[in-house]
């Protein structure tokens, strides 16, 4: 799905307001994104920012405090995680009645499994990594709103499509804290071609893709990376907008 895809109603500044009062105080939105709502956020001369789905964190956040931008190591012992790499830039942006504005200081953090579909720092049916931190870390967003990423395409395992997780953070000057969670995707063709090669390939071919994924069902199309090819792999760009107000 193409994430700039344009609703056919824009609703009035009231109406939007409205809108926001009676979905409660926190509002995840992604800039120009919906297939499943038709909810548009848009003062006449500002940018369109859509609710999305919030999704579940899953087992496997384990809070390392890891302020680093180039998550493919492992600081225990400085191992680096074998894959196709991977830039990913996240633009944080704050909704507000006078539409997006970057989110300034809001810690993000990112994790995933490594290429042969294993995370770190955690006990599994398949696997013990207590211990181990690589594909883990945060940045705090810039005075762009930006963050930035460098790891590798996440591998697969059973139950589950190709994904990466994010967690978005805040604290405002009252002291309020305010949490959202959800995960990113990729296209199937991509993920086929990419698991074709080492060191995807030893795990096999995978189980699950997208459409039969229960978590992607419930509006993973509105969170698909658009990847670009770069010399050493890949790179996306991905805005995200926060209600918290």
């Amino acid at each position: 799905m193409n994430h700039n895809h344009q609703l056919g109603r824009i609703l009035t500044r009231r109406e939007a307001l409205a809108l926001f009062r009676a979905a409660g105080t926190a509002i995840f939105v992604v800039g120009c994104v919906s297939r499943k709502s038709d909810v548009t956020v848009l003062a006449s001369s500002t940018p369109v920012c859509v609710i999305s789905p919030e999704q579940t964190e899953g087992p496997y956040f384990v809070d390392e405090k890891l302020n680093r931008s180039d998550i493919r190591s492992d600081p225990v012992d400085g191992a680096v995680k074998e894959g196709v790499p991977l830039q990913l830039k996240l633009h944080i942006s704050q909704v507000g009645s006078n539409g997006c504005r970057p989110l300034v200081g809001a810690i993000v953090d990112v994790w995933h499994c490594d290429a042969l579909g294993v995370y770190s720092g955690v006990t599994d049916r398949s696997f013990n990594t207590v211990g181990k931190k690589f594909l883990r870390g945060y940045q705090i967003t810039n005075a762009q709103g930006n963050v930035q990423f460098t790891t590798i395409y996440p591998g697969w395992y059973p139950g589950r499509t190709v994904h990466i997780h994010f967690k978005v953070r805040t604290n405002n000057q009252s002291g309020q804290s305010y949490e959202f969670t959800s995960q990113l995707y990729f296209d199937d063709a991509i993920s086929d071609r990419i698991y074709s090669q080492a060191p995807y390939a030893s795990k096999g071919q995978r189980i699950q893709k997208n459409a039969d994924d229960g978590i992607f069902q419930d509006g993973g199309e509105q969170m698909l990376l658009k990847l670009t090819k770069n010399r050493q792999g890949y790179a996306a760009t991905f805005d995200v907008g926060l209600q918290t107000a």
